[in-house]
């Protein structure tokens, strides 16, 4: 399996004091405001004909 990229700050406070988690793939540590949360690549959107709510008209 190859290595993913890693987050750039914590989704919780901002900060870039990020460390890989021990709780196992997709898992990260903030030193900053002590929380652990994972990220997890759920696919690709396909990509359709644009919704009206989703403003997909914006340029």
């Amino acid at each position: 399996m190859s290595e993913r990229a890693a987050p750039f700050y914590c989704p919780y406070c901002g900060d870039e004091d990020l460390r890989p988690g021990e709780e196992g793939p997709g898992a990260w540590e903030c030193g900053a405001c002590s929380r652990g949360f994972r990220l997890k690549f759920l696919g690709l959107l396909a990509r359709g004909p644009e919704r009206p709510d989703t403003g997909g008209d914006r340029i």
